[in-house]
């Protein structure tokens, strides 16, 4: 029987991101001929299919490393499937709307599919240096994908702003790691947590170089006060680029946040969870209140990203055994429903050259199934009962109050109200509101509605049976 070579590359902690960057190379050279660009968006979907059985049949195995460099485990297999999952269904729903934004649609896929493995390689290092590589890899090609609609001003600009901040942020991140190794003699996050609990440490040099991580990763996932760049960088970008920088990226930041400070910094938590506590109530606040005076669609989803930030922040303030189940349920109600609404956001856009509530006024008349999707996603982000996002919310919510963050509790349950006002403006825009907008009935190709029909089910299904999902976690 063939089997891949003996080599360290070729261990089962490389398989999905191996396959991931060979489909992503092959789509380059796929679309250099025009009889094969047809079957490109298919060979991305069938190369994101075999990353995620190659990570699905990992689960039982034990843990397993690259070197020294990532380690192959649970925690790093349920946000991997959760970053692809995403990444494809975002794929399945860009391919109506990349001929109006693009004509170099193979290398948007390829693109994509980069930014993928770098999110990959973000939750599941196990050395510094390969969290650095992994989110550099992430943030060039997002910083390409956010400038793809080369003649449109605010597609450049977004793309500019995006890059000049996230380089000065990577300054930032690699000068706190520089203070990190400076501190402990090593990159390994399992060394630096076990020199800490020892006290075998340069303190100076330790709190300043957490500091300054601390900083770089608050950038990433938009959490106030550096969350400045994301209603700008989101509203300039294509949509689709939007979506993809809403979930995907979101997770991968959140995933590699979590991992940093579970692994290497438990023992320092009297220090950093009054700062993280301040910052996420900071981002609930900001978030939901810019939020409530938008009278766009997608910068509202813009501030609405922020404050959902917020709530993953707490998950990461009550750090403990469950609290990466914590984290993942909550991303994973937060990708559907955020993918579901920028779909729609997107027909709704193509009909009426309008990202403004107003250019929903009457779509559920002669759209009614598209209309009670976005219902779904609303009432998830806003988390009411019955769907993703309020279970995610209850997670956080019972975890924050076992470990006592009563005024963060509260913080967190105004913020939610708040956000059901500016999520619900939607919903009556749809189905309450008389309309001069001639909506046609919408046909959407059968994979696009598909990928909308299963994120709606999923979030369903996940807000009835929550128990079936945390239990396998768990």
């Amino acid at each position: 029987m063939w089997r891949l070579p003996n080599h360290p590359l070729f261990t089962k902690a490389m398989y999905p991101v191996i396959v991931i960057t060979i489909t992503a190379i092959l789509s380059l050279y796929l679309g250099l001929y025009p009889a094969t660009k047809p079957i490109v968006l298919y060979v991305n979907l069938l190369g994101l299919l075999t990353g995620l059985i190659l990570s699905a049949v990992s689960w039982n195995f034990p843990a397993q490393y690259y070197i020294d460099m990532i380690r192959n485990d649970h925690y790093s297999i349920a946000f991997s499937i959760t970053l692809i999952v995403s990444t494809g269904l975002i794929l399945i729903i860009s391919e109506r709307f990349l001929k109006g934004i693009s004509t170099h649609i193979p290398e948007y896929y390829s693109i994509l599919l980069f930014a993928l493995a770098g999110g990959l390689l973000m939750v599941a290092f196990q050395n510094l240096t390969m969290l650095f590589v992994g989110l550099e890899i992430l943030s060039v090609s997002v910083y390409i994908l956010a400038g793809i609609q080369k003649k449109n001003p605010a597609s450049n600009e977004s793309a500019m702003k995006y890059f000049l901040l996230g380089a000065f942020f990577t300054a930032i991140l690699l000068l706190g790691i520089a203070f990190l190794y400076g501190a402990t003699g090593t990159f390994n996050i399992s060394e630096i947590g076990t020199a800490i609990s020892k006290n075998l440490i340069l303190k100076p040099f330790l709190y300043l170089g957490l500091g300054l991580v601390l900083m770089a990763l608050c950038f990433k996932v938009s959490v106030a006060p550096f969350h400045w760049w994301t209603p700008d960088v989101y509203e300039g970008a294509p949509t689709v680029v939007t979506a993809f920088m809403s979930t995907v990226v979101k997770i991968a930041g959140f995933g590699a946040f979590l991992r940093l400070f579970y692994y290497a910094f438990p023992s320092l938590a009297a220090h950093w969870s009054l700062t993280l506590s301040i910052l996420a109530v900071l981002t609930l606040l900001i978030g939901n209140i810019n939020a409530l005076y938008q009278t766009s669609m997608k910068r509202m989803l813009a501030y609405s990203s922020i404050s959902h930030a917020g709530y993953m922040l707490m998950g990461i303030i009550a750090l403990g055994s469950i609290s990466s189940n914590v984290i993942l349920v909550y991303s994973i109600g937060y990708s559907l429903a955020t993918i579901t609404a920028f779909g729609i956001l997107m027909v709704v856009k193509e009909q009426t050259g309008s990202y403004d509530f107003s250019a929903f006024h009457g779509f559920a008349r002669k759209n009614p199934l598209l209309a009670w999707m976005m219902v779904i996603s609303m009432c998830s982000l806003a988390g009411i009962p019955l769907t993703a996002g309020f279970y995610g919310k209850f997670y956080i919510f019972s975890t924050i109050m076992d470990q006592r963050f009563i005024i963060l509790a509260v913080a967190g349950v105004i913020s939610a109200i708040m956000g059901i006002f500016y999520y619900f403006r939607v919903i009556i825009a749809m189905f309450f509101v008389n309309t001069d907008h001639s909506f046609e009935k919408i046909s959407l190709p059968f994979p696009i509605q598909l990928a909308l029909i299963f994120t709606s089910i999923c979030t369903i299904i996940l807000g009835i049976y929550p128990s079936l999902f945390v239990n396998f976690l768990i």
